[in-house]
């Protein structure tokens, strides 16, 4: 027996129809379109009126209790975001959660039957699903109740900070609010994304499943894997030499077999950053084929994430889905996200054979990804010396508190939002 949880847009229609939630309002007669305030809870102008939206879904929708339960400003917006995100009879229609006066999202319904949406019912549950129970009602309340409490999570982050963000209490309210001379700086998680900052890669080469070769680099442009032979030097991208086998192996036939892999490498296989993604393109005849795997062996048993095209850039990363995934894993909702690529050159990809058996194994880890799940395995900057290095060029060593470090990941998922959904 309990209450009957609402379903997000009649909930959120009668909402707008009341007006007693600041800046979320119609902007039409017709109530079609409307806006929801959407600031970033790191500025320093932030208010608890600001999130007023978010926390009257987290607590009509039983995510919430005042006074039980322990105020989540980030988890509110997301859920919030992703339940309206799974409405197809909604879209969104203008982003600007960047203003700096007023930011604000437009959403906007893509049918005329807004006022035929029933009202929420609230009575209590007799055990029986009505008509209007759909699949997405179901799905939606999967996973509002797989939101879990950070204290469920892998640790509890206790990071050293030399200027922790100050929280006040806002009068009869249990939420905390971002003091106005709290004075955060540019969030550095940013950096990720900037175009002119080259992101470290530690690259090792695996011949037969023995390493052969292991370089930390820093690549202005990406960087080329090539063979013996040096490739073409006006290709773009940092060339990065395999070794010669004949330096490692012993059996004559295998070494034979790798030398012919690599020569079949041509230009070499790029690899190189666009904003949030990883993106490869093999400029050679020889075929690869990638996955993303754990950092000790890569994802075998099953098919490879892709084949690297010849042709075309091709994304095989995508820093949208592992920020989110990495802030539910310290939430404590998911395991820790992978960011280890591994590429099989020459041959198709190990899904029926030990992985030890193809000739020719590479993998790239992204050091700034390796840092950001240390993080969140360790506990944070406290166990890591007091400060983090995000291996990012032109970068500068963080001491973050746990507050900071979630903050940061969240404001990060606001930036990258409208890309991952435009390309998904």
């Amino acid at each position: 027996m309990g209450t009957q949880k609402p379903r997000i847009l009649p909930w959120l229609i009668s909402q707008l129809d009341r007006g007693e939630l600041e800046g979320v309002a119609w902007l039409d007669e017709s109530r079609t379109r409307f806006r929801i305030p959407w600031k970033h809870g790191l500025r320093q102008d932030a208010q608890q009126e600001d999130f007023g939206i978010f926390q009257a879904w987290a607590e009509a929708s039983g995510a919430y209790t005042p006074g039980k339960d322990k105020p989540n400003l980030p988890t509110w917006k997301r859920n919030f975001r992703s339940a309206l995100n799974r409405k197809e009879v909604l879209r969104l229609a203008e982003d600007h959660s960047k203003d700096s006066h007023d930011p604000h999202k437009i959403y906007e319904f893509v049918n005329s039957g807004v006022r035929d949406i029933p009202e929420p019912d609230t009575s209590q549950d007799n055990g029986r699903h009505s008509t209007s129970d759909t699949q997405e009602d179901i799905v939606e309340k999967l996973l509002s109740d797989m939101d879990l409490s950070p204290e469920g999570g892998p640790s509890n982050l206790t990071m050293a900070s030399e200027n922790p963000p100050q929280l006040l209490l806002s009068p009869n309210s249990d939420i905390p609010a971002l003091c106005p001379n709290s004075g955060l700086s540019e969030n550095p998680l940013k950096q990720l994304l900037a175009n002119e900052e080259d992101w470290e890669f530690e690259v090792t080469a695996f011949y037969r499943g023995c390493q052969v070769f292991q370089q930390t680099v820093f690549c202005p442009g990406g960087l080329r894997l090539v063979g013996s032979e040096a490739g073409d030097r006006m290709l773009p991208g940092q060339p990065i030499r395999l070794p010669d086998p004949a330096a490692s192996l012993t059996d004559q036939s295998v070494t034979d077999y790798v030398q012919r892999v690599l020569s079949c490498l041509g230009g070499g296989l790029a690899l190189w950053r666009t904003g949030q993604w990883l993106c490869a393109q093999r400029l050679g005849h020889c075929h690869v084929y990638w996955a993303i795997g754990e950092e000790l062996l890569p994802s075998c048993g099953h098919k490879p994430d892709g084949e690297v095209p010849k042709d075309r850039e091709g994304g095989v990363f995508n820093l949208g889905p592992f920020i989110t995934d990495l802030i539910a894993f310290i939430e404590g909702s998911r395991r820790s996200p992978l960011y280890t690529l591994w590429f099989c050159v020459g041959q198709s990809w190990p899904q029926d054979q030990p992985w030890i058996k193809r000739l020719v194994m590479v993998k790239v880890v992204p050091m700034c990804l390796r840092v950001l799940v240390d993080i969140a395995r360790q506990g944070g900057a406290s166990s890591l010396e007091n400060t983090v290095d995000l291996h990012i060029s032109n970068s500068h060593p963080l001491s973050l508190t746990s507050d900071q470090y979630m903050a940061y990941l969240q404001d990060l998922v606001e930036d990258m939002d409208f890309q991952v959904a435009g390309e998904a």
